[in-house]
């Protein structure tokens, strides 16, 4: 009666020709991967950090106790004020903004419940 020879299981045979022919494992990829994303990550730091210009330019001297509006609050405001009513025009005349940023404003604002049209025009708080 012969014997028969055990051949090497599959893990083994893997296992072998990863040593044997120097193949990458899953290991060996993660940390190149990990060591690609520290590069990039400092090569944005140096090459788009913002540069310092030479020119030196005035800041806007900030008032004390004012603090800055969204452009949303400052039509709300504007709204709330007037008692009876605004109309776009004046809206417009108050704020300073053009009719496109105005409209939207005015849109946006209605869609939240924050004002209602009293008649075609013009607006009331809500």
């Amino acid at each position: 009666m012969t014997q028969r020879k055990k051949s090497p299981s599959f893990d083994a045979m893997v296992k072998f020709f990863q040593q044997h022919y120097n193949f990458a494992t899953k290991q060996d990829i993660n940390r190149l991967v990990d060591r690609v994303d520290q590069l990039e990550k400092s090569i944005r730091e140096a090459f788009l950090a913002p540069q310092k210009s030479t020119r030196t330019r005035k800041t806007p001297k900030k008032k004390s106790g004012l603090t800055r509006q969204s452009a949303s609050e400052t039509v709300l405001d504007v709204i709330t004020d007037a008692k009876t009513g605004i109309n776009f025009p004046e809206i417009k005349a108050r704020t300073g903004f053009d009719d496109k940023k105005l409209r939207n404003i005015i849109y946006r604002l209605g869609k939240l419940g924050k004002i209602k049209n009293k008649k075609r025009g013009v607006y009331i708080p809500a």
